[in-house]
């Protein structure tokens, strides 16, 4: 009687807790994987990686402290046999490439059913890829952004007029960075002020 393998050890990470706590629970069902850690922010997720050493890591884009991408970019350095993928709600053009860049296996919209991420964290566990086809077309449909990650977050809090003060509460930054951030996106868009860049950026798929 041959014994059955261990099963996939995952970790996942999404400052939502409602939404990690689901994802958790959903995934405890399937016989072969097993959430061995969760995090609420980027530092939490490297400090839980390096604790629990999970096969997959489960990365929201969009984290405090560190995004989804720069935790990938860490662990593939500290942790070169953890697999990364990242899930988001945005599916912003401008993140697929610079997150295939780090050693990201997975990029995929929150909107995914748990049976598919199941699936698909046992593809990239395997040696896998998956890409999401509507965020690839997205993706090469928008073109390159000159945007960092930081810049993006910051321009898309900005969006609907939110304050300096709100932006800087809401992306744990000073105020001084926020203002930065949105300063250097205005100059790398040509646009003439911050509104003006978050025009451009979503003509253009960026945020």
């Amino acid at each position: 009687m041959t014994e059955n393998p261990a099963p996939v050890r995952v970790l996942l990470a999404d400052d939502e807790h409602l939404i990690r706590g689901a994802l958790a629970a959903l995934l405890s069902l399937e016989d072969d994987l097993e959430v061995v850690a969760q995090a609420g922010s980027g530092p939490e997720a490297l400090a839980m990686a390096q604790a629990h050493r999970p096969d997959v890591a489960v990365l929201d884009l969009q984290m405090p402290g560190l995004d989804g991408i720069e935790v990938a970019a860490e662990l593939r350095r500290l942790m070169p046999d953890c697999r990364c993928m990242i899930v988001t709600g945005h599916g912003r053009p401008g993140y697929l490439k610079r997150a295939l860049e780090v050693g990201v296996r997975g990029f995929l919209p929150k909107t995914v059913s748990a049976a598919d991420l199941a699936g698909i964290i046992r593809t990239v566990r395997s040696g896998g890829r998956y890409v999401d086809p509507e965020l690839a077309a997205d993706a090469i449909s928008a073109g390159e952004t000159p945007l960092t990650p930081r810049e993006t977050d910051v321009l898309e809090l900005a969006a609907d007029g939110t304050s300096i003060a709100e932006i800087a509460d809401r992306a744990s930054l000073s105020q001084g960075t926020v203002r930065n951030y949105l300063s250097s996106a205005a100059g790398k868009l040509g646009a003439e002020n911050r509104h003006a860049a978050v025009r451009i950026a979503r003509e253009h798929g960026w945020i």
